[in-house]
């Protein structure tokens, strides 16, 4: 299980790769479509210049698929990355290329998938309807309508052959193709059998799809609910985004037309709204409306009930820890190193307690309709330029009454089993705040058997934490490591008198610690609890 984890673990943090592209597309389309609909006239030269960005949003947002391909491919990769993102490109071409060449021998094209062609030949007006929603045209080419999943499947397979082939030696008459050459000619056989399966495959996959779809859109707050809890409860595993993004990008979010153009997910329709100069507001059921009543108020309740439980000499160390993470929070929606904290020193009251919090966060911001797009104040900007689109003064009251629920809950669970949150504990205890590594580094310790206090956590902690670790090797004696910042580096005297070193050297963001021969020992368990290499 811990095995499906892991690669569960890699493969949504390469899902997350091109997030980048995500955030343009609101500011690019919201900003430019907001001067181009509203303030600018046409024809003049700003017109031209936002029109330009606007289009830049829509052509990352109508070809994520490609992006996907080329970021798994480069993030699963185990060497020359660079080699796996260009075979992941073109993987997906030869891949979508195949699927259309397929079907076009099957009587397949742009044309003969119509809902009026289809009808003509003996379809029924919903089952025409259904088929003419599997096909769309990408990039040039006319496949299935696969979104991202498309450039999921291309990515992951290309990764696959990729790790497998990448080394791989030739004669030397043949030499020239071997390794990373000899992966690209590999994607490309490949991908014709691959295309050839998923065509007769896929139409099943898109049926399952719309029945989820179909369950998403007749589930009521039910489903709002259950999609809240579970998007925090599986944020500890690493995986949330595996829920996340279908909604979001694909069609299992739902579809809407939009100045006729169909969008698909709810992160594109919203996107879509913010192009339109008809649009007279965002969709409320978004499943993201209510990450701003705790990421804005909630979560910062918990922080400052932390704070109010903390010993009184230890809330100034609080304070300065809390107020910069809340301030993270609010801004780009990084809630990480506050929800680490609690959910290491109180798994219950995460699992328990905070995490339904969460998903009645969502609840409530769709029975009040809110409507807005962004859920941190970054993302919130292109608001600024289409207020007439959001709908959302029930925050009024929403979001003071969501601190003072978050503050009191957290302060009676704190103060009733006696959590020890930071300020809490023994006076010579480290207050810190606990990041995602460390927590992981910790839990994976322990579950490998090492102690939460052993020689090797114990090290890790005296490197100023996994986050400020780079890399770590050793010689036949020391244990060699490269960290972001010396000064949280614990000093020669902590090394030698409780951590076991013969000595210690000290470069320029660079450590050495002389264990002697057992070194290697040492050496392999902090790389197993960092998980490097």
């Amino acid at each position: 299980m811990k095995n499906i984890q892991a690669k569960l673990q890699t493969f949504a943090g390469a899902m997350m790769v091109p997030i980048i592209l995500l955030v343009l597309v609101g500011f690019f389309v919201g900003i430019g479509s907001a001067f181009t609909n509203y303030i600018l006239p046409q024809g003049n030269i700003l017109y031209n210049l936002f029109t330009m960005i606007s289009n830049l949003g829509f052509f990352f947002m109508n070809n994520l698929q490609l992006f996907f391909a080329v970021a798994i491919a480069f993030t699963l990769a185990k060497k020359e990355k660079g080699w796996a993102a260009f075979a992941g490109m073109i993987m997906y071409f030869c891949f979508m290329r195949g699927i259309e060449g397929w079907a076009a021998l099957e009587g397949w094209t742009a044309e003969t998938t119509t809902v009026e062609a289809l009808m003509a030949n003996g379809y029924t007006e919903q089952a025409a309807m259904n088929f003419n929603a599997l096909w769309s045209s990408c990039l040039g080419i006319y496949a299935y309508n696969m979104g991202i999943f498309s450039g999921i499947i291309a990515g992951l397979v290309t990764a696959a052959l990729h790790n497998r082939f990448v080394d791989t030696k030739l004669p030397a008459m043949f030499a020239f193709f071997a390794g990373t050459k000899f992966v690209i000619m590999m994607v490309t056989l490949v991908s014709v059998p691959l295309a050839i399966v998923v065509y007769y495959v896929w139409p099943y996959i898109g049926a399952v799809l719309q029945g989820i779809t179909a369950f998403i859109n007749t589930s009521g707050l039910v489903g709002t609910f259950v999609f809240g809890t579970l998007d925090k409860m599986l944020l500890p595993f690493g995986i949330h985004h595996l829920i996340a993004f279908p909604i979001e990008y694909t069609s299992v979010g739902g579809t809407m037309t939009i100045d006729g153009v169909v969008y698909e997910g709810v992160k594109n329709i919203i996107n879509g709204q913010a192009a339109s100069a008809d649009a007279t507001g965002y969709i409320t059921r978004n499943f993201t409306t209510g990450r701003v009543l705790f990421q804005l108020t909630g979560l910062p309740g918990a922080a400052f009930a932390m704070y109010r439980c903390a010993k009184p000499e230890n809330r100034k160390k609080v304070a300065a820890l809390l107020i910069p993470a809340v301030f993270t929070l609010a801004m780009v929606g990084i809630s990480e190193p506050i929800e680490y904290t609690f959910l290491f020193v109180a798994p219950a009251l995460y699992w328990l307690v905070y995490a339904p919090l969460c998903g009645l966060c969502y609840v409530v911001a769709e029975i009040t309709q809110i409507s807005i797009n962004g859920n941190a104040l970054l993302f919130m900007i292109p608001n600024l330029f289409q207020p007439h689109k959001v709908h959302a003064m029930s925050l009024i009251y929403l979001l003071p009454l969501t601190f003072v629920v978050y503050y009191f809950v957290f302060k009676f669970c704190i103060i009733k089993f006696d959590l020890k949150t930071p300020g809490r504990g023994d006076d010579n205890d480290e207050i810190k705040l606990m990041s995602k590594k460390e927590y992981n580094a910790i839990k994976d310790a322990e579950a490998n058997g090492t102690p939460a206090d052993s020689l090797e956590v114990r090290i890790i902690e005296a490197l100023g934490g996994a986050d400020n670790i780079e890399t770590v090797t050793c010689c036949a004696s020391r244990l060699r490591v490269t960290v972001k910042d010396d000064a949280l580096v614990a000093p020669d005297e902590a090394w030698k008198n409780f951590l076991e070193a013969l000595g210690v050297v000290r470069g320029k963001n660079s450590i050495q610690v002389i264990y002697g021969v057992r070194v290697v020992n040492i050496t392999t368990a902090v790389k197993d609890i960092l998980h490097i290499d």
